[in-house]
């Protein structure tokens, strides 16, 4: 399994982390941001697909930021990916 620590950019949350295993994303936590909303997009991607989830949240927007904690997750994702 590989941990992978993402510095994010324009939101609220200081840092996401997250594994990575047999392209499966486990582990997901984000420190700072809103916590409701980040502790729910952790438990809902848990085992899930690291290539479709960035399909999924990659351009998501939170207001007028031009990104989101959602955003970012795919971004650090796709980095890890690619």
């Amino acid at each position: 399994m590989e941990h992978i620590s993402y510095t994010p950019s324009g939101v609220c949350a200081r840092q996401i982390d997250f594994d990575l295993e047999n392209g499966k994303l486990h582990n997901v936590k984000f420190t700072g941001g809103c916590d409701g909303n980040t502790k729910a997009i952790a438990k809902l991607l848990e085992g899930a697909d690291a290539a479709n989830t960035v399909s999924i949240l990659k351009g998501n927007l939170c207001g007028v930021k031009g990104t989101s904690c959602a955003d970012q997750l795919a971004r650090g994702i796709e980095a890890a990916i690619h």
